[in-house]
């Protein structure tokens, strides 16, 4: 290819700048979907192991599967459906996926009315629910670059999301341990089941076209897997992000669900306490993910990188460390929940930012789906591994134990390619080669 001259770039910087995402219609509608559906996953994820443990005493290393199973699809099919989504339209898969969650989690509470609901029932739909939000997720975040229309609001458009995301942190959990309380746990995942469909509404109402996939003569499974790993893992920085990643949801989930054994088991907190530690504690979330922008715009991105997963891998040492009167350990629990979120909030926008900065639009459900392997696969070893340390540890010490690993992490990040980042990628790169 020729080297291009200085004209496009003049012309580029003489052009008027794009308008805010607020006058994106297609893009906010989608983003209230987005919204609504996550506030009722923040239910699902609290009611679920309730209906288990309350409904049916399930074990501590049963919860630990529960949430495996939740998770587990991540592991063995988003690589696949990663390829798949990168050969059709996304909007029409998210439709389906999320029709299929809606009835999954609306059945619930009618096998629970009908006296047929059982702990094996319950974990296979959690798994089937797992499966349809692999495709869910695989498919979303390849959908917005089509949305927003350059990658000049891809922070804004990774911030909004990553706000709605902490929102709903803030209010799911406050709002699921009333609706447990109050209803049920089995009848609180009605809530979860009406989110899904605003979400098929607001998809519904999106009018942006979304071009087709460029026609390949000829697909290849297993050499387009290699394709979307080898992107991810070829690349310092997308490979420093998703084994950094992995660790960190490997650390979440294992301390979040620690942290409900030990609450319920050991603590005896009711639901609308535990829900509102979390709920109180996500306001972290909320706020990172709203100064993220400004704090990038000002900061080297490396720099703030650094400081916000620290500031998740290390929140967790203080929930071993509680102890006294119990307001005060909840205010402890607060804290190292609090801190936990607020790192997120601000990691998260830099992460997904950088991934859509640095991969083509061909190459984004695969890299996506190469991302969720990881840092989901993560999370549902997470939760399996809590479950069996808990059994043998107790949760006191098994907390212990997750939290002072999570801190070896930080040795890991401060070593990361990402931290030397100044700023975000101008625009994506190219395939090396084309098949």
């Amino acid at each position: 290819m020729t080297q291009t001259s200085s004209t496009p770039d003049a012309a580029v910087l003489d052009a008027p700048p794009l308008p805010s995402l607020w006058r994106n219609g297609d893009f906010l509608r989608f983003w209230l979907g987005e919204t609504v559906s996550l506030l009722g996953t923040q239910v699902t994820n609290l009611a679920l192991p309730l209906t288990a443990i309350g409904a049916f005493g399930a074990t501590d290393e049963q919860v630990g599967l529960l949430r495996f199973l939740q998770l587990v699809p991540y592991l063995g099919l988003a690589l696949l459906i990663g390829v798949w989504t990168d050969r059709v339209r996304r909007r029409p898969v998210m439709l389906g996926a999320n029709l299929v969650r809606l009835a999954l989690l609306g059945l619930v509470p009618l096998l629970y009315w009908w006296h047929a609901l059982n702990l094996p029932v319950l974990m296979m739909i959690a798994c089937a629910v797992g499966i349809a939000s692999v495709v869910f997720d695989v498919s979303w975040m390849s959908y917005v670059p089509v949305l927003v229309k350059g990658p000049e609001h891809y922070v804004e458009a990774s911030a909004r999301m990553g706000a709605s995301s902490s929102a709903a942190d803030v209010a799911g959990p406050g709002l699921a341990g009333v609706l447990v309380s109050a209803l049920s746990a089995p009848v609180a995942l009605v809530v979860d089941a009406c989110s899904y469909a605003v979400s098929v509404v607001s998809l519904l109402l999106i009018r942006t076209p979304e071009p087709r996939p460029e026609p390949v003569e000829e697909r290849h499974l297993w050499r387009e897997l290699e394709d979307g790993l080898g992107w991810v893992m070829r690349d310092a920085v997308l490979r420093a992000l998703a084994l950094i990643g992995f660790c960190c949801n490997f650390s979440m989930i294992t301390v979040w669900t620690m942290f409900l054994l030990y609450g319920t088991h050991d603590l005896h907190l009711g639901s609308a306490t535990l829900g509102s530690v979390l709920a109180i504690a996500s306001v972290g979330g909320l706020i990172g993910s709203l100064i993220a922008r400004k704090v990038i715009a000002r900061l080297p991105l490396g720099r703030v990188y650094l400081v916000a997963q620290s500031a998740l891998l290390l929140g967790p040492t203080l929930i071993p460390l509680a102890a006294g009167p119990r307001p005060v350990m909840v205010g402890m629990f607060v804290l190292s929940f609090f801190t936990t979120y607020l790192g997120l909030g601000v990691a998260g926008v830099i992460i997904v930012s950088l991934r859509q900065a640095v991969t083509p639009q061909s190459m984004m459900g695969r890299m996506t789906a190469a991302f969720r392997t990881l840092l989901f696969g993560g999370g549902a070893l997470g939760g399996l591994s809590a479950g069996l340390l808990t059994g043998q540890l107790g949760a006191r010490g098994a907390l212990t134990m997750a939290a002072v690993g999570s801190a070896a992490a930080v040795i890991g990040l401060a070593l990361s390619p990402v931290v030397r980042l100044k700023e975000l990628p101008s625009a994506p790169k190219q395939m090396a080669s084309a098949r």
